[in-house]
């Protein structure tokens, strides 16, 4: 799946999992990522694996401060939890997808409700 600026909010709120790679065409290594991002995405029918092409979308890879490519990105319920750059070998996106859907988001929720909470006692 592409994402685009229009689509991309509304894929997160329609999809429990979202795995973003941001990449281009002219990039090397975003090439040699995709067969896996692919295979792994095959493999996992109940997760939305998209794309954004950063060329067509600097909107969008300036919102997220997309520095380098590629960069993959791990959304569940509307959260990162994980982002960074680089490709990653099969096995190591495959643990990547399976720590996704372990991940207990009542405690993640938790966890940014008590960072909030911090940022505005600091604040007064």
């Amino acid at each position: 799946m592409t994402l685009t600026e229009e689509t991309f909010a509304s894929t997160l709120q329609d999809n429990p999992i979202v795995l973003v790679d941001f990449w281009a065409a002219w990039c090397g290594p975003c090439r040699a990522f995709a067969p896996v991002y692919e295979a792994v995405s095959e493999a996992n029918p109940d997760i939305v694996f998209a794309k954004v092409d950063t060329e067509a979308e600097r909107g969008l890879a300036g919102a997220f401060s997309i520095s380098s490519i590629p960069t993959l990105m791990a959304i569940r319920d509307g959260v990162v939890l994980y982002s960074q750059a680089g490709a990653l070998p099969q096995d190591a996106l495959t643990q990547l997808v399976q720590a996704e859907r372990d991940v207990d988001m009542d405690d993640v929720r938790a966890s940014i409700a008590a960072e909030k909470a911090v940022a505005v006692d600091s604040n007064d």
